[in-house]
């Protein structure tokens, strides 16, 4: 007969004792489950004690978190949390420089822990810490000169501390003075060297900017990014890391109405420039071979993001067709065009024939309005982005520019492809590719390395994109009804060229010139043949016969992965700290184990490493979306959208919960269809629709092959030995 669901057998440490096996009902009061373990111990005063848990969090056990302890569970006996916080705090008063590193160097430790967190900030101990910081005081900086190692370690441990402690979310950032900031953001700059005080530094700052509107303004008094820049020139991720994280936080930050003038501080200062070209300095990361961390690759997702977010003004700005220094843009690029000398004005017979010829280049220039291209850029996206870019191709790309124009003015009216017209459509399609002006994802990683190359990435991708397009064109031997059908040829080529994450400009040049029309048509017509579907009666009833079996090899296939398991990403206000926790299924399907991690593993985590266990027999129900816990108090803002899509929860028992974000939308199905599957529930994800889909065309293409007299074997043939040499081998390079 099973144990009751309330007792639970667990092992329980003390210092100089054996450990002691004992059950604990969970319906008891915690405090008469201490009283009983001093009781064992003839200790007095139980409650100065406290359990937590003996593996390396040692967290506290509290009534909210108790029904967490499992079977099998070691805990240990220790000092309750408010004892070990009064201690602590005193500790790190010490006058002697030994008993206060040490100290700080525990606090650290367990400051983790929200129980010990809460204890020790109602001591008023975040004071004491920023105090600390504050005054650095003239013996700490005396004691800098003959105990360097020392000072850098308490510092270290200090402000490791103050991270900690501030994660938890129970004090206000709002609280902080101006001495601090100033203090923190001078260790950026004064403690470069040492890697652990830069770190910590870098994180508090980024904090401060996300958390507070008023620390923003304090924080960027304090630091510039022109002083950040060096921090990304070395060699180490991390550094460069939290270093792009506090970047993209003075960015994101930056109140609304200021973000058109901080663009042109930037421009001014050309600072952007300098951003973007010491990014290229993290070429030798990006194109390393070691891989880089997710984290890093998340800051370089958002740096491109709010980089390219930057354009949104201009995208939004319509053309003032009264405004003559707009207007001179466009005569600028008829001038570059045609190279035309204007005429004087002096007689109304004159202004008539400058204004014929106006119109007629107009035209020639593909506007859609002759008389007033101005009229043009009145839409909104693109606005004057569109123009911008136009100006730019014609100033810095000018042979192709003229060539373009110039090719288009000697062919018929219907089969010419309008430049301006064109590069208005161009414009507004990339901002839609690149999501111009949408916030950056929690959660996306993916950037494109070849937009940290130039000062001008986005002019230079619009400069070989109309090329292609004005290619493209003559490849289709496009009319002007043909236009719409042009641009939707033009973005699957960008589309399938940006997938293969091209490293730089001309990369992208050159996988685009091997998708040309010709090779799109393959493309879509393989894509075709492999989604057929067939409609007879006959091929329908087959499809229906065979559905199930198909259904179950995908079933088990997502059982598979499931023990295979998949190590998923905590979420915190710092994301940028990577936490991680794996979760996978026992081989019998029986048992679900999860467990915290350090850090991302590089392959399979073994059942015995995780310490948690949840029966599946215990499951109550699987929910997703804003129906998760987790989710309940999450905004409808862009940057959550994509969380909510990758959130799913199981429910158990009365009220536990394990909550999940996967780390992609494929992990996502595979295990909302896995835990369905154990429920004996339906597999409803788009996966495996498309699985299904997929096995099921093979599966009928393969019955309906005349296969008579052909026995197909279980095996796979051999595969054969390499041939001695390859001769026969033509590279058609």
């Amino acid at each position: 007969m099973p144990p009751p669901a309330d007792i639970v057998k667990v092992a329980i440490e003390w210092p100089g004792a054996f450990p002691k096996l004992m059950e604990i009902d969970q319906k008891k009061p915690l405090s008469s489950i201490i009283k009983e373990v001093c009781d064992g111990w003839s200790l007095a005063n139980h409650d100065q004690f406290a359990l937590q848990h003996a593996d390396s969090s040692n967290f506290y056990i509290t009534e909210k978190n108790r029904n967490e302890i499992k079977n099998g569970a070691i805990l240990r006996l220790t000092t309750s949390p408010a004892q070990n916080a009064h201690q602590l705090h005193e500790r790190i008063q010490s006058s002697s420089m030994d008993a206060k590193l040490e100290a700080l160097k525990d606090l650290a430790n367990y400051s983790r822990d929200v129980t010990f967190a809460q204890e020790f900030i109602n001591l008023d101990g975040i004071s004491l810490l920023t105090q600390m910081v504050e005054s650095g005081t003239e013996r700490y900086q005396k004691l800098q000169k003959i105990m360097k190692p020392c000072f850098g370690d308490m510092l270290s441990f200090t402000l490791t501390a103050f991270v900690e402690l501030m994660d938890h979310g129970i004090v206000s950032w709002d609280t902080f003075s101006v001495a601090f900031i100033k203090k923190i953001a001078s260790y950026v700059n004064k403690f470069a060297s040492d890697i652990s005080i830069l770190q910590r530094s870098l994180a508090i700052l980024e904090s401060m900017v996300l958390n507070s509107h008023d620390l923003y303004q304090k924080v960027a008094q304090e630091i510039t990014i022109g002083q950040l820049i060096p921090h990304l020139q070395g060699t180490d991720q991390e550094i460069q890391t939290y270093t792009i994280a506090v970047i993209n936080a003075l960015f994101l930050k930056a109140p609304d109405d200021k973000r058109q003038e901080m663009a042109n501080i930037l421009a001014q200062k050309q600072l952007r420039s300098i951003i973007l070209t010491s990014i290229f300095l993290l070429q030798h990361v990006i194109r390393a071979q070691r891989a880089i961390n997710n984290e890093m690759a998340h800051q370089l997702y958002v740096l491109q993001v709010l980089t390219f977010n930057l354009l949104e003004d201009r995208m939004m700005t319509k053309m003032d067709p009264q405004d003559q220094a707009q207007r001179d843009i466009i005569f600028e690029l008829r001038r570059i065009a045609f190279d035309a000398e204007l005429e004087p004005n002096n007689s109304s017979g004159s202004i008539e024939k400058r204004k014929s010829m106006y119109t007629r280049d107009y035209k020639k220039l593909g506007f859609i309005n002759h008389v007033n291209p101005a009229m043009d850029f009145t839409q909104t996206p693109p606005g004057m982005l569109a123009l911008d870019n136009m100006l730019y191709f014609a100033k810095h790309h000018q042979d192709a520019y003229i060539r373009i124009v110039l090719e288009n003015s000697s062919r018929e009216d219907k089969h010419e492809c309008p430049f301006g017209r064109s590069s208005i459509e161009l414009t507004k399609m990339l901002c839609e590719i690149l999501k111009v002006g949408e916030l950056p994802s929690e959660t996306c990683n993916d950037f494109h390395p070849m937009f940290f190359t130039h000062d001008r990435s986005f002019e230079e991708f619009f400069c070989i994109c109309i090329q292609l397009l004005n290619k493209t064109w003559k490849e289709m031997r496009a009319t002007s009804e043909d236009f719409n059908k042009v641009m939707q040829v033009v973005k699957e080529q960008i589309m399938r060229a940006l997938t293969t994450k091209p490293s730089s400009l001309d990369q992208f040049k050159s996988k685009l010139q091997n998708l040309s029309y010709t090779e799109i048509l393959k493309i879509r017509q393989s894509e075709r043949m492999n989604q057929e579907d067939f409609q007879s009666r006959p091929i329908l009833e087959l499809k229906e016969k065979i559905q199930p079996e198909i259904l179950e090899l995908i079933k088990q296939q997502r059982l598979n992965r499931l023990v295979e398991g998949t190590c998923f990403r905590k979420l915190n206000s710092r994301r940028r700290q990577d936490k991680f926790w794996y979760c996978r299924l026992s081989p019998n399907h029986k048992v679900l184990h999860y467990g915290d991690l350090e850090e991302s593993p590089q392959g399979e985590v073994p059942h015995d490493s995780l310490q948690d266990k949840l029966p599946v027999a215990d499951i109550k129900a699987v929910v997703t979306g804003k129906d998760c816990p987790h989710m309940k108090e999450k905004g409808a803002l862009k940057q959550n959208k994509e969380v909510l899509e990758l959130a799913f929860s199981i429910l158990y028992d009365s009220s536990g919960q394990l909550n999940f974000i996967a780390p992609d939308k494929h992990e996502y199905c595979v295990w909302t269809d896995g835990l369905n599957a154990l429920l004996g529930k339906d597999m409803l994800s788009d996966l495996t629709r498309n699985d299904l889909d997929t096995l099921l065309s093979m599966e009928i293409k393969l019955r309906l092959l005349d296969l008579e007299n052909i026995q197909i074997p279980d095996a796979p043939p051999p595969i054969p030995k390499e041939p001695s040499n390859y001769d026969f081998v033509y590279d058609c390079n």
